[in-house]
């Protein structure tokens, strides 16, 4: 299959838009947990799924075996659920500002595990990038905590640090595997891969109901619980129905050292988004690390040109 990258990068940035919502989430809704946010969320993207797929399900079940539904199951835990329980308690418990500085170190880990695949570009020549990327969140995260305010007490903060850090691991490992599962089958379109991801997430997501909503002792008002389904509704429209049908498209399209760098953009419309939440401009040092951000994409997406588009260019 031919790979274009100004499409590979550009599905990228798209879905770094819409997937930039999930840090509102949880600071919207926070009087509810992170395991009732997950399955509100992953329930209705299960639906949505499951409505989307039905008028082709008898003819893609055939294409899709035990090894599929097995790497849709482990990619739907990684990626979906376990990624955003964590995610939601490390903005609830430790601050959206430390939880987007370390979820933001993602396209690093994701670059360097991409730079030891066959025929990846060295990783020596995407150093300045990831330089600039780990710069970026840096001053992020030294901004934000210099400002911030420190939520709950110190246990409750280094338990939320530690799931940011659980969030970081997931959602590398669900990067990675995602796209070695798109390479290996390129007859499934994108958009139905990532539908099939959503009816396994939506069908895990029936295992967190009992404990999420059934067994749990907290009471919220009618007009709380309309929210709670709106919010959730809307993320799963944005950010799993579309968002990852867009990161699917291009994780198909460009090699997973760029694919990683494209993950910045969550960073960087999280940050943006975060802005208008709070009703403030970016101050100096944030505007730095949104330059840095975006330099660091230039630069990798520079290095991945081809040899000849290169020459070129120089001559």
């Amino acid at each position: 299959m031919k790979r274009s990258m100004g499409v590979g990068i550009a599905n990228g940035i798209a879905a770094g838009a819409l997937w930039g919502v999930v840090f509102l989430a949880p600071a919207m809704l926070g009087q509810f947990s992170a395991v009732q946010l997950s399955a509100g969320r992953y329930l209705v993207y299960g639906l949505i799924a499951v409505v989307l797929l039905a008028p082709r399900w008898r003819e893609l079940r055939q294409r899709i075996g035990g090894a599929e539904w097995r790497g849709l199951l482990w990619l739907s835990l990684a990626g979906n659920l376990v990624y955003f329980v964590l995610l939601a308690c490390a903005v609830q418990w430790a601050g959206g500002a430390a939880a987007a500085l370390i979820v933001g170190l993602i396209p690093v880990v994701v670059t360097v595990a991409g730079a030891r695949e066959q025929g990846a570009v060295p990783l020596r020549q995407l150093t300045p990038a990831l330089v600039l990327c780990l710069l970026g969140v840096g001053l992020v995260g030294y901004e934000a905590l210099q400002t911030g305010h420190a939520q709950g007490e110190a246990n409750r903060r280094v338990l939320g640090l530690a799931c940011a850090f659980g969030a970081l691991f997931s959602w590398a490992l669900y990067s990675i595997g995602n796209s070695r599962w798109l390479a290996r089958r390129p007859d499934l379109s994108a958009h139905d891969w990532s539908l099939l991801t959503g009816v396994t997430t939506g069908a895990l997501a029936l295992l967190l109901v009992p404990s999420a909503f059934v067994l749990s002792n907290a009471v919220h008002p009618r007009v709380d619980w309309m929210w709670f389904w709106a919010i959730s509704a809307g993320v799963a429209v944005v950010a799993s129905v579309l968002g990852n049908a867009c990161w699917n498209r291009a994780s198909r399209n460009l090699p997973l050292t760029l694919t990683g760098q494209m993950i910045v953009f969550e960073t960087l419309f999280a940050l943006l988004y975060g802005f208008a939440w709070q009703r403030r401009w970016p101050t100096q040092m944030e505007l730095l690390a949104v330059v840095c951000l975006v330099s660091g994409v230039l630069l990798c997406a520079h290095a991945h040109r081809p040899p000849r588009a290169v020459a070129e260019h120089a001559g």
